[in-house]
C-alpha cells in the first residue's frame, strides 16, 4: 500500500484489477497494488484515456466530471475560455476535465458557403482559420462576379469576401472597371483604289457592365479588338487614298460611332480613340513624294508666270509713256547711264580733237 496526494486542480480515476473502480478528488489517497491511479489536470483535455472515451462516459461519476462536445462530419467547433478564441476543433468527440476553465462551444456548418455574421472574422483571420475558409480580395477599381457551383450568382462590389472551404466550387472573375486603351497596331489594308496602307489605331474604354462583360461573353477585350479590325477595315475600303488622308481626323469619330453598338453588347462604353500614324509601303511613298514635287513644281511655275507677266506687263506700259514723251526717254537715258556710271572707276578718252568736239556738242544740245 501506498500513499498519493491529489492537488487542487487535478482528478484521479482509480483502476482496481483492470476495471474502473472510482473518481478519486483532491486529497490524499491509499492505494493497493492491485490499483492503478491515473492523474489529470482539470480543465485540460482528456487525452490517452485508459479506456475508450464511450465506456468512460458510462460511468455516471466520469461523466460528470467531464464535459463532453461531439462534433459532427461537416462541422467545426470555435472553442473559447473565458470568452477569448481558444481553439478550433474538428469532427471528433472532445472531453475536458470541468473546473477551472470556464469553455464556451460556438458549432458551425462548413457545408454551407455563407459564414454566419456572429464569427468575428476580424480577429479569427487570417489565422487560425484561414485552413477552413476562402478569401477573395475586389480591389478599390475592380468589380467581381461570384460563381457558385459554376452559375452565376451575384457582382461583387470592392471589398473582402469569404467562404466555407467545402466542396461547393467557388470562382470569382474579376475585371478593373477604370478606362483603358488598346492599341490596334500594324494593320495592313488595301484602299478602295487598291492602295496597301499599314495603320496603327487606339480606343480608349472602361467596362460599364461587368455582367455583360465577364458572364455574357468570353473574352471580351479579344472581341472588342476584331470588332475595332473591321470596322477599320470596312470604313478604309470605301476610301480612295486621296480620300483616305482627307478624312484623317474625321476617321476616329466614324470608327466610334460604327463600333459602338457592338461595345455595348460587350458590357463596355468606348470613351475616345485616334489615328496614331498611317504608314505607306517604300514604292507608294517614293511615287507620293513625285506627286508632291511635281504639285510644288507646277506651283512655282504658275507664280513665276505671273511675277513674268506683271513685270512684261510694266515694262510695256513704260514703254508707251516713253514713246509719247522725249523728255522722259532721256530721263530713262540718264537713269542707265548713271547706273552704268556707278561701276566705272575712271574714263580715259583717246582720239583726235573732233571725238571731244562730239562729246561737247550732245551735252550741249542736252542741256537746250
Amino acid at each position: 500500500m501506498k500513499t498519493v496526494r491529489i492537488q487542487t486542480q487535478e482528478i484521479g480515476l482509480l483502476f482496481r484489477n483492470g476495471d474502473f473502480h472510482k473518481v478519486l478528488l483532491p486529497g490524499k489517497h491509499w492505494i493497493w497494488p492491485n490499483e492503478t491511479l491515473y492523474f489529470y489536470k482539470r480543465g485540460d483535455l482528456l487525452q490517452n484515456p485508459p479506456r475508450d472515451l464511450t465506456v468512460l462516459l458510462s460511468y455516471p461519476e466520469i461523466a460528470a466530471e467531464l464535459d463532453v462536445l461531439e462534433v459532427r462530419d461537416g462541422e467545426i467547433a470555435l472553442q473559447y475560455e473565458n470568452e477569448m478564441f481558444r481553439a478550433v476543433l474538428q469532427k471528433g468527440r472532445w472531453a475536458y476535465w470541468k473546473g477551472v476553465k470556464n469553455y464556451r462551444y460556438q458549432i458551425l456548418d462548413v457545408t454551407q458557403l455563407a459564414i454566419p455574421a456572429e464569427v468575428d472574422l476580424a480577429s479569427l483571420m487570417p489565422q487560425p482559420l484561414s485552413a477552413y475558409v476562402r478569401t477573395t480580395t475586389v480591389e478599390g477599381h475592380d468589380k467581381g462576379v461570384l460563381f457558385i457551383d459554376w452559375k452565376f450568382d451575384s457582382v461583387l462590389e470592392p471589398g473582402v469576401y469569404h467562404w466555407w472551404k467545402n466542396n461547393t466550387p467557388v470562382h470569382v472573375l474579376k475585371v478593373d472597371t477604370r478606362r483603358q486603351q488598346m492599341e490596334i497596331s500594324g494593320q495592313e489594308i488595301l484602299t478602295k483604289d487598291k492602295a496597301t496602307i499599314r495603320l496603327s489605331f487606339y480606343v480608349q474604354y472602361h467596362v460599364r457592365d461587368v455582367v455583360k462583360a465577364l458572364v455574357e461573353n468570353k473574352d471580351y477585350d479579344k472581341q472588342l479588338y476584331v470588332q475595332m479590325q473591321l470596322a477599320l477595315r470596312a470604313y478604309i475600303g470605301g476610301l480612295t487614298l486621296d480620300e483616305l488622308l482627307d478624312k484623317k481626323a474625321d476617321m476616329a469619330e466614324a470608327i466610334l460611332q460604327v463600333t459602338a453598338a457592338k461595345a455595348e453588347q460587350l458590357g463596355i462604353e468606348l470613351s475616345g480613340g485616334g489615328v496614331r500614324d498611317i504608314i505607306l509601303p517604300g514604292d507608294m511613298r517614293d511615287i507620293m513624294n513625285q506627286v508632291l514635287m511635281a504639285e510644288k513644281k507646277a506651283q512655282a511655275n504658275i507664280i513665276m508666270r505671273r511675277e513674268e507677266t506683271a513685270s512684261t506687263r510694266s515694262l510695256l506700259n513704260t514703254a508707251k509713256l516713253m514713246e509719247d514723251n522725249e523728255m522722259l526717254w532721256k530721263l530713262k537715258e540718264m537713269e542707265y547711264v548713271e547706273k552704268i556710271a556707278e561701276k566705272i572707276n575712271s574714263i580715259s578718252v583717246s582720239g583726235s580733237g573732233q571725238v571731244i568736239d562730239q562729246l561737247k556738242q550732245i551735252f550741249v544740245s542736252s542741256k537746250n
